[in-house]
This record gives structure tokens, C-alpha cells and sequence, in this order.
């Protein structure tokens, strides 16, 4: 694994882990960081680190399982599969039930100065993991 996939890697493992280790974005991500996922756009690290905080209540036991990562050769750009696991209480304005909910999803992060600085996530729509669907 090189360190563009470690990046990767590591923010999938330390943040979305059983740890939530939300200071690891600190770490991890460029100051004014940028993610768009689920035709939202969330600028800035600060804000990020609250939207992660407020997925995690929607969303209990969340934890990624990294399927892939792999980066393109001149290392500004890495892509990651994973599957997020955990409990819904609300998340993608679900009604919480509490039940056991997962969701597949890939991640493309463009890199600058060693820290991941955008993020474009395509995912699926969850389901439970019984394979039915919410709703």
C-alpha cells in the first residue's frame, strides 16, 4: 500500500472504525476539505467533522468495511470501495427503527500536500441487512 492509499485507508478505518476517531480528521484532511455526497456539498473540515458527528447519531455503530483502495499513479487521486454497517436512527431521513442498515459506496478523493482535500461519494441506497429495503 503506498501512503496515498494509506490516507485513504486510514480515514475510512480511524473515522468510520468502531473508534469514530472524528480528531483523525484533523490529521487526515486539508483545511478547507470538500465532500459531495448525496447531492450535498460540505466545505470545510471543521463543518465535515460535524456532519460526520451528526451521521454517526443518525446512524449508531456505523463502521466502514474497505472493500479496495487504489490510487492513479502521479498520486493525487484515490478511490476506495467500502460497505458502511451500522444502526438506523434517522439516517438519509429514514425513520429510526433501530435496525441493522448497510450500504455500499465508492469514494474518489483528490490529494494535496499529503492530506485528502475533495471527495466525490457515489453510493447505494440502504438496505437492511436482511436485504430488504427501508420505507
Amino acid at each position: 500500500m503506498n501512503t496515498v492509499e494509506k490516507l485513504a485507508w486510514d480515514f475510512l478505518t480511524r473515522v468510520w472504525g468502531p473508534e469514530h476517531d472524528i480528531d483523525a480528521i484533523d490529521e487526515l484532511m486539508t483545511p478547507d476539505y470538500v465532500i459531495h455526497s448525496g447531492g450535498r456539498t460540505v466545505r470545510g473540515r471543521d463543518t465535515f467533522k460535524a456532519w460526520v458527528v451528526e451521521f454517526h447519531r443518525q446512524m449508531p455503530e456505523a463502521i466502514d468495511e474497505v472493500i479496495d483502495v487504489f490510487a492513479n499513479p502521479s498520486g493525487d487521486r484515490v478511490v476506495a470501495r467500502w460497505i458502511n454497517r451500522g444502526r438506523n436512527n434517522g439516517v438519509f431521513g429514514l425513520p429510526p427503527d433501530g435496525k441493522a442498515i448497510e450500504f455500499h459506496g465508492i469514494s474518489v478523493w483528490r490529494v494535496r500536500d499529503g492530506r485528502l482535500a475533495e471527495c466525490w461519494v457515489e453510493r447505494e441506497p440502504p438496505r437492511y441487512q436482511d436485504g430488504s429495503s427501508p420505507g
